[in-house]
């Protein structure tokens, strides 16, 4: 597949996510805090004419995850859908605001060992959309090429004493991201090339633990 950002890339995208079979989280994730996060599809901004997505640099001051690489998102207000939750995240964050006529769907949910259930909302935000990153919330955001994280070697795994399950890693120029951030955008991937693949068994490194 291809990643110019055109109407085709569009209506792809729209029919890659329509034909996922979303796996919710089981009964037994119920206690986990509700959040969501926006996977926005828009253009590199670089005169190339390819198509990418915002990845945020946490801020410094924030008292969790600080620094951290992480999708604009956060914690579901009390009756509000991931949907919602995701949109009034990317407007809090990014002073970007979209419709649920921008949605193209949900991703599967992720279960993060700080206790939260995180819901993947993929949007499309058209060209050139106006960017106001909150400083005390965004560092800084950065829109990264899809073609970028469908490199082979973008995504590898690896092991921590602590746990048998395998621990997914993101590296995007030289800088590797952890889950729960590398286990959405590696579903995200996975997804525009029409492979079904889960990543709620993924695990995170140690320090994402708390």
């Amino acid at each position: 597949m291809l990643h110019p950002f055109d109407d085709a890339c569009r209506a792809e995208i729209a029919t890659r996510v329509a034909a996922f079979r979303r796996q919710p989280a089981p009964d037994d994730e119920a206690g986990l805090k509700r959040a969501a996060v926006a996977l926005v599809v828009t253009d590199t901004a670089d005169g190339s004419g390819e198509a990418a997505f915002l990845l945020t640099r946490r801020a410094s001051g924030l008292r969790a995850h600080a620094n951290q690489w992480a999708l604009p998102g956060g914690r579901c207000d009390a009756g509000e859908s991931p949907v919602d939750a995701a949109l009034r995240e990317l407007d809090e964050e990014l002073g970007l605001r979209l419709g649920a006529g921008d949605v193209f769907g949900l991703l599967d949910d992720y279960p993060t060992r700080s206790g939260y259930l995180v819901t993947p909302v993929v949007a499309w935000a058209g060209s050139a959309p106006v960017l106001r990153p909150n400083p005390a919330e965004v560092a800084s955001v950065h829109r990264i090429p899809l073609a970028e994280i469908m490199r082979e070697a973008a995504i590898d795994f690896t092991t921590i004493p602590e746990s048998r399950r395998r621990v997914v890693r993101l590296t995007l120029s030289g800088d590797v991201i952890h889950a729960p951030t590398a286990a959405l955008i590696y579903q995200f991937r996975e997804v525009l090339a029409g492979r079904p693949t889960r990543v709620a068994d993924l695990e995170q490194p140690l320090f994402a633990w708390r």
